[in-house]
């Protein structure tokens, strides 16, 4: 098949590296630099798998700024663009989805198009109502970042949102490029697909939140918070996973997906889900006033990236943490090897670490590193296991 993916994030590069393996793929994106990037057989984000995948031969892949190019005719479109939550609607931002799907239907409206960016629940209707002449489903996505290709080459469930000859269709792409056997497919209406994506991401989001809050009360009150939780998941309907505390969820993600999560509570009663997203509010205050209690001169952020093996700091919980410090009128420096500027948010970016180990009196990282080993009775974490 003849392909065209409109994005080259995680969403958009980890699904057109997938698919050009069986089929001829287009990836178009505005951005001149992440394409430079892919052209020359480059990742332009960090992705172990990704970044092996692009510089072999094995791809029939094709990169793009053009939509006259990107949109000749093919014979599917996957849409994998940002949506960005905007505070003042509180809804998530969905013009960039609009806009490629109005471009396909200026140029190849009998394509199928197939969205992947996460959008609010009931957004597909709502486009397929302007677009009557058009194909168009959702089909959620669920990637780790820093292993994108990974998780849909090895996929927990492939779920897409129609439940007719096209779902099919595009099921079975996803089927045929993934490496693991027998991978659970769900078809569904493609409102109950985008409700799947919004719940699943604000269930960890819960269990992120559930798990900080636990260590929070042993902090508080004296207690080891590794024993509770070792006690706690020892219980099988629990399980000894994705409890290791931390400064709060964060990433491209879960904090927007909560929130849009809960604007689609409009006039359905709810209480769990809003607590949800104030529960990750008050973790931070916490943990700055934790760190603030400790009387640092100069507060260092050892890393901005929210996880191992990813370049990506969009709205980690660390910033937060970073903003309530300075605003007590801390001196904040930072250690992130992915900035290219000599400031992030008015605080000094030092590129040397040992510069940064020894100017820091209190160096704050929310994960565990063998990089600070040295220098462990200065290091504020919250972290028991030393994972993500």
């Amino acid at each position: 098949m003849r392909i065209t993916v409109a994005g080259a994030g995680y969403v958009g590069l980890s699904n057109a590296a997938l698919l050009a393996t069986h089929n001829d793929v287009v990836l178009m994106d505005i951005d001149t630099g992440r394409i430079g990037a892919v052209a020359q057989g480059k990742s332009p984000i960090v992705d172990a798998e990704l970044e092996e995948a692009l510089s072999g031969n094995g791809l029939s892949l094709t990169a793009t700024t053009d939509p006259t190019i990107a949109y000749d005719h093919p014979d599917v479109v996957i849409i994998a663009t940002p949506t960005n939550y905007d505070t003042r609607t509180n809804l998530f931002d969905t013009r960039s989805v609009e806009s490629v799907t109005e471009e396909v239907a200026e140029h190849s409206p009998e394509s199928l198009v197939v969205i992947k960016s996460t959008i609010p629940v009931g957004f597909t209707d709502q486009i397929r109502a302007g677009h009557t002449d058009m194909r168009i489903l959702f089909a959620p996505e669920f990637l780790r970042e820093g292993h994108a290709l990974h998780d849909n080459q090895y996929p927990s469930r492939i779920i897409v949102g129609d439940q007719g000859d096209d779902g099919k269709t595009f099921a079975g792409l996803m089927s045929e490029g993934a490496l693991a056997e027998d991978v659970p497919v769900l078809l569904m209406p493609s409102t109950e697909a985008e409700a799947v994506k919004l719940f699943a991401n604000t269930f960890l989001a819960l269990r992120v939140a559930y798990f900080n809050e636990l260590d929070t009360y042993a902090a508080v009150r004296n207690l080891d918070a590794a024993r509770i939780i070792e006690g706690v998941g020892l219980d099988p309907r629990i399980g000894q996973y994705y409890n290791n505390p931390s400064f709060g969820y964060g990433g491209y993600c879960l904090p927007k997906d909560t929130k849009q999560l809960l604007a689609n509570y409009a006039q359905v009663p709810q209480d769990l889900i809003s607590a949800v997203v104030a529960a990750n509010t008050t973790r931070k205050d916490f943990i700055a006033t934790d760190i603030l209690a400790h009387n640092p001169t100069v507060v260092g952020i050892y890393r901005l990236v929210m996880k191992s093996g990813s370049d990506n700091f969009r709205s980690s919980a660390v910033q937060g943490i970073m903003k309530r410090i300075k605003a007590k009128g801390v001196e904040v420096i930072i250690y992130e090897p992915t900035l290219g500027d000599d400031e992030f948010f008015r605080s000094e970016v030092v590129r040397d670490l040992d510069d940064f180990k020894a100017r820091a009196d209190l160096i704050v990282s929310n994960r565990r590193t063998p990089e600070l080993h040295d220098v462990t009775d200065k290091v504020y974490t919250r972290d028991i296991y030393g994972r993500d």
